[in-house]
């Protein structure tokens, strides 16, 4: 970390980074392979390709064709959207790290790709979307992350620069997203990786094992 950086926004990716939205995803899921004649699958099969979106969930649930997926796929966007809080949960320390973000004076916000039908009324749940700088979901710009258009467009809604914003995910798109808008890097080892994931080769500026680490990384970066 270059001893210039100055920190004026934290942005988060939102499942797997800020939220635990695991067991609601993985509920819906399985509810609508039982009612389309499937298995249910066991959450930490599943669980690393959450970051990945529901039809990568399902593709990797079972083996059948496009149209039978598409049905599930519709089912479980349905049973989410209406249950989209039910057992999502702030990772352990999160609350704590926004309380600390704010009381440095700094701003933060979330970049997901998740549609905008699903972010705000998960962001409504957890009464974020007041204290949030910024809130921009998969379908808000014409791309998504790696693509750095809404990162850029973030950092307008805020009102910062990119060179004065971290991103933190658990993805290697996330990591790749952040570079690509020339913002610092943290990729949140806690979140949904996968069997095969190497974070160290991400390149991300650190890796952050737990919230905790999170938010000293953030107030020794301002201090």
């Amino acid at each position: 970390m270059t001893s210039d950086f100055n920190l004026s926004c934290v942005l988060f990716d939102l499942d797997g980074t800020l939220v635990d939205t695991a067991p609601d995803l993985i509920a819906c899921l399985n509810i609508a392979l039982t009612q389309h004649g499937f298995d249910k699958v066991a959450s930490d099969s599943i669980k690393p390709f959450i970051s990945f979106g529901a039809a990568a969930m399902i593709n990797k649930s079972v083996t059948t064709d496009e149209i039978t997926q598409n049905k599930i796929l519709e089912t479980m966007l349905a049973l989410y959207q209406d249950n989209i809080a039910e057992h999502s949960e702030f990772f352990p320390g999160i609350s704590e790290t926004l309380q600390t973000i704010e009381s440095l004076g700094l701003k933060w916000g979330i970049v997901t790709n998740k549609r905008e039908r699903f972010t705000k009324p998960l962001i409504d749940a957890f009464q974020l979307n007041h204290r949030a700088s910024c809130i921009i979901s998969g379908d808000t710009t014409a791309n998504s992350k790696p693509h750095p258009e809404p990162m850029l467009t973030a950092c307008k809604q805020a009102e910062v620069k990119p060179e004065e914003c971290v991103y933190i995910g658990d993805a290697l798109h996330d990591i790749q997203a952040g570079k690509n808008s020339k913002m610092k890097t943290l990729a949140a080892i806690y979140g949904y990786l996968k069997p095969d994931d190497i974070p160290s080769n991400w390149e991300a500026d650190a890796l952050i094992e737990s919230p905790e680490q999170l938010t000293s990384w953030i107030t020794a970066t301002c201090h």
